[in-house]
C-alpha cells in the first residue's frame, strides 16, 4: 500500500528545508571552502599565484607580529565598542520596557529609524559633525571656548563612536526583547516581600535580563571586530582594523592566497567566540533580538 504524506512526513520537511540548505551550501559553505583552499595556493607576483600547494601563508600569518598586532587591536576595539554599547544600551531599553507609555511601539519606530538611511552615509554624517569645519568645532569657535579646532576625526576614538552609532540599535533590541520576557510577577511578588525597587531590579530584573545582554555583547564585538567602512571613512592608517587589513592585502597587493589566509583567521577568533556563546547560552536570543 502507498504510504500517505502527513503533516509531520519526515519527507516533507526535508523538501521545506532542501531550498535553503542549497542556498546555505552554494552561498556560505561553498566560498568558505575556496577561500581556505586558497590559503594554500602559492602567491607568485601581485595578481598571479598556483596552485601549488603550500603552508607558507600560515607561516608568515603565525611568525609575524604585524599581524598579531592588527588582530589584537581589531579585538581590543571590538571587546571596547560591545562594552560601551552595553552601559549605554541597557537603560535605554529598560525605559522603553517600563515606560507606561502608551504608543511604546513609536518608541521601537523610533530606535529602527537609523536602519531607514544608508550605514555609508550615516559614517559619512560624522565628518560633518567631528571635522575641523564640522558642527562641534565650529560651535566651540564660535562661542570662544577653543581657539584652533580640535583633533576628533580620523583617530581611534571617532572610529568607536561611529560603530557605537551603528551598533546601539541592536543592543538595546537585545536587551528589550529579554526584558519583555521577564515575568512582571516576579517583580511584583519581590517588592510584595519588602525589596525596594532597587533591589528588585538587582535580584530579579538585571539577572533575568542577562541573556539579552550576553546576546547584544556577542553581536556588537563580532560585528565591530568585522567592521570595514567605519575605520575606513573615520580612522586613519594607524587605526586600521582586521578587515582593512584583509581588503589591503587582496586589493592593494593582488595578494589572494594572503587575503584568503587572514579572512579566515578573522572567520576562526570570531566563530570561536561565538561558539563559546552558544556553549552556554544558545542562539536563540540573538535571533529574538534580530527579529524584534
Amino acid at each position: 500500500m502507498k504510504r500517505r504524506w502527513t503533516l509531520y512526513d519526515p519527507r516533507l520537511a526535508w523538501m521545506l528545508v532542501a531550498p535553503v540548505l542549497l542556498l546555505l551550501i552554494f552561498f556560505l559553505v561553498l566560498p568558505i571552502a575556496v577561500m581556505g583552499a586558497y590559503t594554500f595556493f602559492t602567491f607568485v607576483t601581485a595578481g598571479v599565484e598556483t596552485s601549488v600547494l603550500t603552508t607558507a601563508n600560515w607561516h608568515e600569518f603565525l611568525t609575524d607580529s604585524y599581524y598579531h598586532g592588527f588582530l589584537l587591536k581589531t579585538l581590543r576595539v571590538g571587546a571596547m565598542t560591545a562594552l560601551l554599547c552595553g552601559v549605554l544600551g541597557y537603560f535605554p531599553a529598560y525605559f522603553i520596557w517600563a515606560t507606561t507609555f502608551k504608543h511604546k511601539w513609536l518608541l521601537l519606530l523610533l530606535l529602527i529609524v537609523p536602519f531607514w538611511i544608508s550605514f555609508t552615509i550615516r559614517t559619512f554624517s560624522w565628518i560633518n559633525i567631528l571635522g575641523e569645519q564640522g558642527v562641534v568645532n565650529v560651535a566651540l569657535l564660535r562661542m570662544g571656548i577653543i581657539s584652533d579646532p580640535l583633533p576628533m576625526l580620523y583617530n581611534e576614538g571617532a572610529v568607536i563612536l561611529g560603530l557605537l552609532h551603528f551598533l546601539l540599535p541592536y543592543m538595546i533590541l537585545n536587551v528589550y526583547v529579554s526584558l519583555e520576557g521577564i515575568d512582571r510577577t516576579l517583580i511584583s511578588a519581590a517588592r510584595s516581600m519588602g525589596c525596594t525597587s532597587a533591589q528588585a531590579f538587582r535580584e530579579v530584573t538585571l539577572p533575568l535580563s542577562l541573556p539579552g545582554l550576553a546576546a547584544g555583547l556577542l553581536l556588537c564585538f563580532v560585528l565591530a571586530a568585522g567592521s570595514y567602512v567605519t575605520p575606513q571613512l573615520l580612522g586613519s592608517g594607524r587605526d586600521a582594523l582586521f578587515g582593512n587589513l584583509i581588503y589591503d592585502t587582496i586589493m592593494g597587493e593582488l595578494n589572494w592566497p594572503m587575503g584568503a589566509t587572514l579572512s579566515i583567521v578573522l572567520f576562526l577568533v570570531l566563530g570561536f567566540f561565538a561558539a563559546i556563546y552558544t556553549r552556554y547560552m544558545g542562539m536563540s536570543q540573538i535571533v529574538k533580538g534580530l527579529g524584534g
